[in-house]
Order: C-alpha cells, then sequence, then structure tokens
C-alpha cells in the first residue's frame, strides 16, 4: 500500500508540474459557423501562444506581473506552493518507506516520515484542486454568458485536465 501510495504520489508530483508549466489552460472557443479557423489561442499561468494552423506556434510570457488579474496571480502562488509541497511530500515518503520497520509485536508501525509525507500529498491535492476548479468554474461560466462576445469564449484546455488527475492521485497517495 505505501510503495502505490508513493508511486501515486510520484506521477500526482509530475502532473502538477506539468498542469503549473502547461499553457494550455484555457483554449480558444471555435463555436461560429466559419469551419476555416486559422488561430488557436492558449492561455496558461506564465504565458499565452497562438497556434497558426497547426503549424507556427509562438509564445510570449506575461511581461509584468502586476498587469496580470489577481486571480492569476494567486494560482500561479497556489501552483508552485504545490510543486514545492509535492516533492517535500514525495521525498518524505521515500524516506518514509525506506525506514518503515515492522515486527512481529508491532505489525502497525508506520515511520512518522509515512505520515507527515501522507497529509503533505492531501495538501498538495487540495491546493492543485483550488486553482484548477475556479479556473475551470470560471472558463463555462463565461461561456454560458451572453454578454460575453464570441471570440473572448475559452474551452476547457488539456492543463485543466493533467491538474484534475494529479489532484486525484495526490489526494489517494495522501490517503493510503
Amino acid at each position: 500500500l505505501q510503495i502505490t501510495g508513493l508511486i501515486f504520489g510520484g506521477v500526482g508530483m509530475v502532473g502538477t508540474l506539468a498542469a503549473t508549466i502547461m499553457p494550455q489552460w484555457r483554449v480558444s472557443a471555435h463555436i461560429e459557423s466559419n469551419i476555416v479557423v486559422f488561430e488557436t489561442i492558449w492561455e496558461g499561468l506564465w504565458m499565452n501562444c497562438v497556434s497558426q494552423m497547426g503549424i507556427r506556434l509562438q509564445c510570449k510570457f506575461y511581461k509584468s506581473i502586476l498587469a496580470l488579474p489577481p486571480s492569476l496571480e494567486a494560482f500561479r502562488a497556489l501552483m508552485c506552493i504545490a510543486v514545492l509541497l509535492s516533492i517535500i511530500a514525495f521525498l518524505l515518503a521515500i524516506v518514509g518507506v525506506k525506514y518503515t520497520r515492522r515486527t512481529k509485536e508491532n505489525p502497525q508501525s508506520i515511520s512518522i516520515f509515512i505520515l507527515v509525507a501522507g497529509i503533505a500529498f492531501l495538501l498538495t491535492g487540495i491546493l492543485v484542486l483550488i486553482p484548477v476548479s475556479w479556473t475551470g468554474g470560471s472558463i463555462i461560466h463565461d461561456f454560458y454568458n451572453p454578454k460575453v462576445p464570441t471570440p473572448l469564449k475559452r474551452e476547457l484546455g488539456a492543463a485543466l485536465y493533467v491538474g484534475w488527475a494529479s489532484a486525484a492521485l495526490l489526494i489517494a497517495a495522501g490517503a493510503m
């Protein structure tokens, strides 16, 4: 069970890092009657990317931290904290698995490292879940809002799905 938790935690840690780096948090929605689409716009935590006809990809980092919306700044901070906490939890879990001693007189003995790693994995899963779910909710809300112009509507990007999957793995690892 500890090894399975360690594997889930490691995959969740990599997924958290990937979701943080990926620019596909918000993807442009193609909902007009025009079938020919020349550009796809990706918006992430750190950069915007424009793909032209699937051939050319241009990415640009946000120029100023002060010009970002407060929610994006908070999401960046939460995801960076989650990445660091998942690395710490993973290292603690490795140490805990190594130093867990099971004896005949105490078959349920568990290392304090494993316990702290489990709590850290649970916290990391919650930290990942907050910005990913909040962004997903705002995308869905804006998509169905008739006041939002069609060119500004976005769809759920791949980074959100990676974030949800890694949050589920981290919470499962913490529970194990």
